[in-house]
């Protein structure tokens, strides 16, 4: 096994830009065209997400709109979005499918804060797992004599503080999706 820190970093970032869309995807009272990255819709006899058969766009800041491309698949989209189970309710009107936000309930706006939160320790679990892939790799090396017992040392140094960074950048992306959800 090599040490690689840019390969460690990269799985690193990868936890955190992953958290980053999975936040994304949290609603708030806000419209975010994010929110209809999880729809997919059966149109022309396979699953496809809403991205490959309408324009998502949101003219307000309490509205979507979802311009379907082909007039024949708007119940298609229609019933996709219902499917998903977003709290949204689709109203057409002949290409367009329109989405109102819906005021977020007290209890409602809680459970996302703690969604968040459970999302955050997930990526966080994330970034330790590769923190420990990378402490094992260094002490494979030494142990095989392709470094230093203090190159090892200052490695592990390196790794550690990738892992508080990304586990910093972890928290704050978390901790503005909660503030986000619980100041509408």
């Amino acid at each position: 096994m090599q040490y690689d820190r840019a390969d460690i970093e990269r799985r690193m970032n990868g936890a955190v830009e992953s958290l980053k869309s999975d936040l994304g995807g949290l609603r708030t009272g806000r419209a975010n065209v994010s929110l209809l990255d999880p729809v997919v819709c059966e149109v022309y006899g396979a699953m496809m997400p809403l991205a490959q058969v309408a324009t998502v766009s949101a003219p307000e800041p309490r509205m979507l709109s979802v311009q379907v491309w082909d007039k024949s698949n708007v119940s298609a989209v229609e019933k996709g979005i219902t499917k998903a189970n977003l709290g949204l309710n689709p109203m057409t009107d002949g290409q367009t499918v329109r989405l109102p936000m819906p005021d977020l309930t007290e209890e409602r706006r809680k459970e996302l804060a703690k969604l968040a939160g459970q999302y955050s320790e997930n990526a966080k679990i994330a970034i330790r797992n590769v923190r420990r892939d990378g402490m094992e790799s260094l002490k494979a090396d030494e142990k095989s004599k392709d470094i230093s017992e203090d190159e090892r040392k200052r490695h592990e140094e390196d790794v550690q503080k990738l892992t508080d960074k990304y586990v910093a950048e972890a928290d704050e992306a978390a901790a503005k999706k909660e503030q986000e959800i619980l100041t509408q």
